[in-house]
């Protein structure tokens, strides 16, 4: 894929397993890499030692991105440093385990925040530097087949992800006449984030989980990252407003 190289891409949410796999994978293509996520500097580099060894291309800011201003201050210095953005891809979430009634209005607010209104900020503002700067960039966002299958003890999350999914459709419409595309990655199990730690600490919880995909099994971080280097491959130059549900035919059994 000699398409990525020296093409900057931009990835929020990059210290969770997924954006690390993605910020690698993108890295193995020479893609000169920025990754944001919530913690410090120095944090950051203690929790992905990488940060400190590669070089020049890939790069870390610390944004806050239900924050539009930090995350439009963050699009505008990395085009002024490094060029002309090419690829975004917002995947910065957060989740709570908690039904309806023991869901808090700040919870349910923050993930609002930062599923829904974090990844428009990001979207919006490198679609507007790809009009800018006359280039027909790609987007993506990172769903989950929560967005179709209701999760009885992840409401806001679902909610979220279901938003975010026409935002992507909306959004794949209005910018297709600059040849910008934008598209949707949607996981089902994913050995990453909180369901990593839980399965790590208790090997029958993943088995259970495993058992009931139709593929009979897990996605790995890994996994997904080669599914967002094909989506913004030119392989897949006619497709944009699709959802691309990875999820071993979860859906197939609890649509």
């Amino acid at each position: 894929m000699e398409e990525y190289k020296n093409k900057v891409v931009l990835i929020s949410g990059g210290l969770g397993d997924i954006g690390r796999a993605m910020a690698e994978a993108f890295l193995t293509q020479q893609a000169i890499v920025c990754i944001s996520d919530r913690f410090e500097p120095q944090v950051a580099r203690a929790r992905w030692p990488l940060l400190d060894g590669a070089g020049a291309r890939l790069f870390y800011d610390q944004v806050d991105v239900a924050d539009a201003r930090q995350v439009d201050a963050w699009v505008q210095r990395i085009r002024q440093e490094l060029g002309a953005i090419s690829i975004c891809i917002a995947n910065a979430a957060c989740v709570t385990i908690k039904d309806f009634s023991t869901l808090s209005n700040e919870e349910w607010k923050n993930e609002m925040a930062v599923n829904l209104d974090g990844s428009f900020f990001l979207a919006n503002a490198c679609a507007k530097s790809f009009v800018e700067t006359g280039l027909a960039g790609s987007i993506v966002f990172m769903g989950s087949w929560a967005a179709h299958a209701v999760h009885q003890n992840l409401p806001a999350y679902s909610v979220s992800k279901a938003g975010l999914r026409m935002l992507c459709q909306a959004m794949a419409l209005e910018y297709a006449t600059y040849g910008i595309r934008v598209n949707e990655i949607a996981p089902g199990y994913v050995n990453a984030g909180l369901s990593k730690v839980v399965w790590s600490s208790n090997a029958e919880l993943q088995m259970k989980a495993k058992a009931v995909v139709p593929l009979g099994q897990i996605i790995e971080a890994e996994e997904v990252a080669k599914q967002v280097l094909w989506i913004c491959s030119d392989n897949c130059k006619h497709m944009t407003g699709t959802a691309i549900v990875m999820d071993g035919g979860l859906s197939l059994i609890r649509p």
